[in-house]
């Protein structure tokens, strides 16, 4: 068993990371805290990326020109790049990098079907055996909504690709089933990736996410973690792309970790492989706990570290990332162990008021550097800022920033991260007063202003 608590190889290395967000700072922030890391780089990155000085940013190196990309690589000595998000692994960045002999963490465009379709997911549990809700796939809206009628509500309308997150509709009604499916497939709401729907069985218990690090044969579990996708306190209003996020997840028991790697991550792997299309990247699944039988359930793969649970899982790790995602690309994860903080983590996302709606841009966000020092081991991701002409930094997105604490309990890190929250002067943002209620459910009540 090799530990990758310290540096164990005399692979010194310059990295690359892909993306501009809050994962992508958290990813560079753990990069530049490996031994083996000489230099990081950031495309496109943001604001507070730059500022932080966890990694160097080149805004103007196009990631979508997979030939600008191996150019700049080529140039600067890059030997790892880490793709952040799913846009550029589906179309093919990795297939390029990877053919011009650089090491790439991140899956082939055929691997990356494990989240650009949610068909070829599910005909691959179907095929291997791995534990998913009930489904079937539709492009005839008659047919979808017959289907529909006979399975009752409540049930799921999943369109087959990308949407943003936004093309799962957990449906209470008929009603609604039907609406769904004629947005999805009538109506086209979200082009060619609503052109096929997922109907599926609707699934009550906890949601858990699960990561792991996989090399195309090999996977090895990382950290729980969990995360709030609801945009309200006590879990209400429209879905988000996550308000907050903790490590660990008291719900991914050891006992459940070992079942869910046997049952669901292992298959897959080997089922990817066998189908030609190693696996090499991380695979996040996206789980439920069923409520009847207290099994784990496949609901989605995600092909790439969630955002914001990264940031949570960039705070406990102790070993040197830049190492283990060599591994990972090398094909050589078995027997690596990662070595973690026993210390909880929590992060807090703070968002311009109306996302996940309609919001206003450019607004001014003050107090960061004093945020950052109310308590050891406070870290700000940023996920959309920029800055303006006078060097304040301005709010560009919807979540903007990842407001992250380690403590030596969860409330300690809940209390923590909620102190630096208060400290930012942000009028025109809002965040989740209630985040890690479920692990917190146990300890004593506590007052956030």
């Amino acid at each position: 068993m090799v530990e990758l608590g310290v540096y164990i190889s005399g692979d010194r290395v310059v990295a690359l990371v892909i993306g501009g967000g809050g994962r992508e700072h958290a990813l560079c922030y753990a990069l530049q805290r490996s031994p083996s890391c000489d230099a990081v780089f950031c495309a496109p990155g943001n604001a507070g990326i730059s500022s932080s000085g966890n990694a160097t940013c080149v805004p103007d190196l196009d990631v979508s020109d997979s030939s600008a990309v191996v150019a700049f690589c080529q140039k600067w000595s890059v030997g790892l790049v880490l793709i952040g998000p799913e846009a550029p692994l589906v179309a093919g960045l990795a297939n390029d990098l990877v053919k011009a002999g650089i090491p790439t963490f991140g899956p082939s465009s055929e691997a990356a079907a494990l989240e650009g379709s949610k068909d070829f997911m599910k005909k691959l549990c179907d095929k291997y055996g791995i534990p998913t809700a009930k489904y079937k796939t539709f492009t005839d809206p008659l047919d979808a909504k017959k289907y529909i009628k006979e399975q009752g509500a409540p049930i799921v309308v999943k369109a087959d690709g990308l949407a943003a997150g936004k093309g799962v509709v957990v449906a209470m009604t008929l009603e609604e089933a039907y609406e769904a499916v004629d947005n999805m497939l009538v109506k086209g709401i979200f082009g060619c990736a609503g052109g096929k729907v997922i109907i599926e069985e609707f699934l009550e218990g906890e949601e858990a996410s699960f990561f792991a690090l996989v090399d195309g044969e090999n996977a090895i579990p990382l950290e729980s973690a969990q995360d709030h996708k609801r945009v309200g306190d006590g879990d209400t209003g429209p879905n988000t792309g996550g308000m907050g996020a903790y490590s660990p997840a008291p719900v991914l028991t050891k006992e459940l970790q070992s079942l869910v790697m046997e049952t669901i991550i292992v298959p897959t792997v080997k089922g990817m492989a066998a189908e030609g299309h190693k696996f090499v990247g991380v695979l996040y699944a996206g789980l439920m706990i069923d409520k009847k039988s207290g099994l784990p359930k496949l609901v989605e793969y995600n092909v790439r570290f969630g955002d914001p649970e990264c940031q949570v899982l960039m705070m406990r790790l102790e070993s040197d990332l830049a190492q283990a995602l060599l591994a990972a690309c090398k094909g050589r994860l078995s027997g690596v162990s990662l070595s973690w903080s026993s210390e909880p983590a929590m992060v807090v996302v703070m968002a311009s008021k109306g996302y996940p709606g309609d919001y206003t841009k450019g607004t001014i966000i003050r107090n960061l550097d004093e945020a950052e020092l109310v308590a050891p081991h406070v870290k700000i991701f940023h996920a959309g800022t920029s800055v303006d002409a006078a060097g304040n930094f301005i709010a560009t997105g919807g979540r903007v920033l990842g407001v992250t604490a380690r403590g030596k309990t969860i409330s300690e890190a809940h209390d923590k991260a909620y102190l630096a929250v208060n400290e930012v002067d942000w009028p025109e943002g809002f965040f989740r007063k209630d985040i890690g209620w479920r692990a917190l459910k146990e300890d004593s009540p506590l007052s956030i202003k």
